[in-house]
């Protein structure tokens, strides 16, 4: 493996989103070494290129262990400050979302269950998130139309079939905090990062649920959710 593909690996943001016509991010990143040009096709890093001591610098931040929220130094794809990075828990495929449909009915009518892979695009004033959702059922509640999901890159629905829930509403994220700008306080509400957004967009939300874990990192529920 070359030192580019090297970079790489450690730069793109393995959500298998299939932009770059590659359909994982380990895919794109085997192609790499015919040219620099390649790169550009990542549109989470294109721009960040812009020659190759752009890309130096960012190795150098990789092997120095600098988090995200400082490589970023905690601005958005927009240049908006945020507070902190929220990751999803270990040995889960992505972020764990709580969502109600705008038909709820829909749960039942679909039969949607653990463990289906299912697309829907989060609108309103919960996200208005303007990218079409993919992942896969973590649980269901089906009396009252909620599901959990973890949402993940669109390469399983593109394979595989999914189920359509349509439009939904964002009730609330649960993840785990490792990166933070500021003290985290139950009952505040931040601007956050969810580390796999594609669009790399600042999210707000309110802290309604906080554990300090023994590694200092914060296990936490977020509602009240809105984009920009």
């Amino acid at each position: 493996m070359t030192e580019i593909q090297k970079i790489t690996l450690e730069l793109l943001p393995n959500l298998d989103c299939g932009a770059c016509g590659y359909k994982t991010c380990n895919d794109f990143a085997n192609i790499v070494d015919k040219g620099e040009d390649e790169l550009k096709k990542c549109i989470h890093i294109a721009g960040k290129l812009d020659d190759k001591s752009d890309l130096k610098a960012c190795f150098i931040c990789t092997k120095e262990d600098l988090g995200i929220g400082e490589k970023l130094n905690w601005k958005d794809n927009l240049q908006r400050e945020f507070d902190f990075i929220l990751d999803c828990f270990p040995n889960e495929p992505g972020p764990r979302e709580t969502i109600l449909p705008y038909n709820p009915a829909l749960v039942k009518e679909l039969g949607v269950k653990k463990g289906d892979v299912m697309i829907g695009r989060p609108m309103g004033m919960s996200c208005g998130c303007p990218v079409t959702h993919c992942g896969t059922v973590a649980s269901v509640d089906a009396r009252n139309g909620v599901i959990d999901w973890f949402v993940t890159g669109p390469l399983r629905p593109r394979s595989e079939g999914f189920i359509d829930i349509g439009y939904y509403v964002a009730q609330g994220y649960e993840g785990i905090i490792k990166e933070s700008n500021k003290e985290i306080t139950l009952g505040k509400r931040y601007w956050f990062m969810p580390r796999r957004c594609m669009l790399q967009w600042r999210h707000s939300g309110l802290v309604n649920a906080v554990t300090k874990l023994k590694d200092g990192s914060y296990k936490v529920r977020i509602e009240g959710l809105f984009i920009g």
